[in-house]
């Protein structure tokens, strides 16, 4: 990345959802005997949600990629999965495999960055709907009666498949690798941990998604039971009550892959920090200052915005008003043993939340040239630089982590499947 915060890569692409269902087509009419694709559910939209099974034995693994709209991997790595799957009988001899194309389509409509050359370009097109729109997250913070279709669709998959593993596949701008279980899975960190060593990917030990749960092993986190608190209260969402759970009815667990874009050696590093409560409170105070420059230019550009209540307004006010309560929940509580790669954790989601709040709220006002755009289009040119700076980021080529998260996917598969019997 050279000082202006430019990739100098060759030109990325992330495969759109129409391409994964063609590629998907193109695989069931090449081995109609041992590949199906049929539509599950349909979005709020209307689009369809199409799963791919591949096998016929009873045991199940169900893969989801597209839970989040702005994690672009996953599409890439159900595809390598399912060829993969397709040409190593042994993987499906007592195993059948069922991939959810992507469990989010209109999500993935309005994301818009198939290739990314830096974080400026990644933020350019960036959305990330509400979290009562997220399948995975919806019940969580929705009752019963009024979860989205995608939830039902995807909880309607589990029920009908009963996976003894299901894996949803994440991801984040830039960091690390982590993985999250629902479960322990027994034998999974070592392998973890050596196949993103080999591709240098670093292990983000101190994933701030799972601040305060137990580790199995370097970024293989176990998540608490229900009698355990959570770590930042403020947050609606927890992810004991979201689809994960689903297959615990089951007997089944879940494993949430997560792989960066941009990596950065700074979040795993296991030291214990010399001042993490002062650390903390500057990060908190930064995290309040980017959201009241963020306010400001929201507050000054709504009476001219004809929807203002856009999936890209509602989802950029929903960041603004988790972000203070965050904030306190920083300065109040932090874990036992509070390391460098936790700080660091913090310090790189304190400036993706003010990031994705302000890029999608400069989408909608470059849509009618709003005499606001320039100065957030300026604030997040210099965030995105000073993201990239703070971190070192360098560009994961997109074969490491296509391959990192499938490795971690089937391994996950074979252990969970020793772990059940």
């Amino acid at each position: 990345m050279d000082k202006s915060g430019v990739s100098l890569l060759p030109e990325l692409r992330y495969p759109s959802v129409p391409q994964l269902v063609a590629s998907a087509r193109a695989l069931a009419a090449a081995e109609p005997r041992l590949c199906a694709l049929r539509q599950v559910g349909a979005s709020r939209a209307g689009r369809p949600l199409h799963l791919l099974s591949v096998g016929h034995a009873r045991r199940a693994v169900l893969v989801v990629a597209g839970a989040h709209a702005n994690e672009p991997t996953g599409g890439s790595t159900l595809r390598a999965l399912a060829e993969r799957v397709l040409a190593a009988p042994e993987l499906r001899a007592d195993t059948s495999w069922h991939f959810l194309l992507c469990a989010d389509p209109d999500g993935a409509s309005l994301h818009v960055t198939p290739a990314p050359r830096s974080l400026l370009d990644y933020h350019r097109g960036f959305y990330r709907p509400t979290g009562a729109e997220q399948p995975e997250w919806s019940p969580a913070v929705l009752p019963p009666d009024r979860l989205p279709p995608e939830t039902r669709a995807l909880t309607g998959v589990i029920d009908e498949l009963r996976p003894y593993l299901q894996a949803t596949l994440h991801g984040t701008d830039l960091g690390g690798s982590w993985v999250q279980l629902t479960r322990d899975v027994p034998g999974l960190a070592e392998p973890f941990a050596k196949s993103a060593a080999e591709l240098h990917i670093p292990v983000e030990t101190g994933a701030s998604d799972a601040a305060g749960w137990p580790a199995s092993g370097p970024g293989v986190h176990v998540m608490p039971g229900p009698e355990s608190g959570v770590a930042y209260p403020s947050l609606p969402d927890d992810a004991r009550h979201s689809t994960w759970y689903h297959a615990h009815r089951y007997g089944g667990l879940t494993a949430v892959v997560e792989v960066p874009m941009w990596a950065s050696d700074l979040v795993g590093d296991p030291a214990p920090h010399p001042a993490p409560a002062a650390a903390m409170r500057r990060l908190a105070a930064r995290l309040l200052r980017d959201a009241l420059e963020i306010e400001r230019v929201f507050e000054d550009a709504l009476p001219r915005l004809r929807d203002a209540d856009g999936p890209l307004l509602r989802a950029a006010r929903w960041v603004l008003e988790l972000m203070p309560g965050l904030a306190a929940d920083w300065v109040q509580t932090q874990p036992a043993g509070t390391t460098m790669a936790y700080v660091g954790s913090v310090d790189a989601f304190g400036r993706r939340l003010p990031l994705r709040a302000a890029a999608m709220l400069l989408r909608v006002l470059r849509q009618t040239d709003d005499r606001a755009a320039p100065v957030l289009e300026r604030l997040v040119a210099c965030w995105c630089e000073a993201y990239a700076a703070r971190f070192q980021a360098r560009w994961v080529p997109l074969a490491h982590q296509v391959e990192h998260q499938s490795r971690t996917v089937l391994v996950a598969a074979r252990q969970a499947r020793e772990r059940t019997g």
